[in-house]
């Protein structure tokens, strides 16, 4: 679930937890019933902090993609349960709110979650305006970018995956230009193979990091 709002209260997670709910993340854009997220400031309300506490309690996963610095850390500080960053990226790389400062991914990499790089096209190119920034500047090599950069700071290729956002809120005209169709993703393999890392670590990050983590967490 991205963005909790639909969780009513703290007892309603408890249906959604039977209904077969397994990952949720406390915000998406703007400020939210349980935390804020991003474009705005702010870290998690006092209904956030009761929903965390069932959350833990049930074992949900918590995903911390798009909640604002104040959040995440709040995130941190407060829930001692699993922890994912479904679809994030780099501020090193691209600076920005949206993006993960290196001190959030290694405390991510200490708490043993996994972080989905997106293929969103703004979140790869500093600078990019989407409908006005001409995509052929970017490629998947700045996506592999921002994977090695996970990478480097974790010490190893267990924490770095795919997230991509590729779920219909744009096309082709914001996402790399060599990236015509989804079966292209399988071309970050090669890649990263252009860059030295081994086959396992290759497996790993296009879908080994996952599988290993939601076999240990559930």
């Amino acid at each position: 679930m991205e963005g909790a709002d639909p969780i009513l209260d703290a007892e309603d997670a408890i249906r959604w937890w039977e209904l077969g709910l397994r990952v949720v993340g406390l915000a998406h854009y703007g400020p939210g019933i349980y935390a804020h997220g991003t474009s705005s400031s702010g870290g998690l309300t006092p209904k956030g902090i009761g929903l965390l506490r069932t959350l833990e309690n049930l074992g949900m996963i918590v995903d911390v993609t798009h909640l604002t610095d104040e959040g995440f850390w709040d995130v941190v500080e407060r829930y001692k349960g699993p922890l994912l960053a479904s679809h994030n990226n780099c501020r090193a790389l691209v600076p920005g709110q949206r993006q993960f400062s290196d001190d959030q991914i290694r405390c991510l990499v200490r708490r043993r979650a996994v972080i989905g790089v997106a293929l969103d096209s703004w979140m790869l190119w500093p600078g990019y305006v989407p409908g006005t920034t001409e995509n052929s500047k970017v490629t998947l090599n700045h996506v592999v970018d921002h994977i090695d950069h996970i990478c480097q700071l974790a010490g190893c290729a267990k924490h770095a995956a795919i997230g991509s956002d590729l779920d219909g809120g744009f096309g082709r005209e914001q996402s790399p230009s060599d990236l015509e169709t989804i079966s292209d993703v399988k071309r970050i393999a090669y890649l990263l193979r252009d860059r030295g890392y081994r086959e396992a670590d290759i497996q790993n990050i296009m879908h080994g990091n996952w599988l290993r983590f939601f076999r240990e967490m559930w």
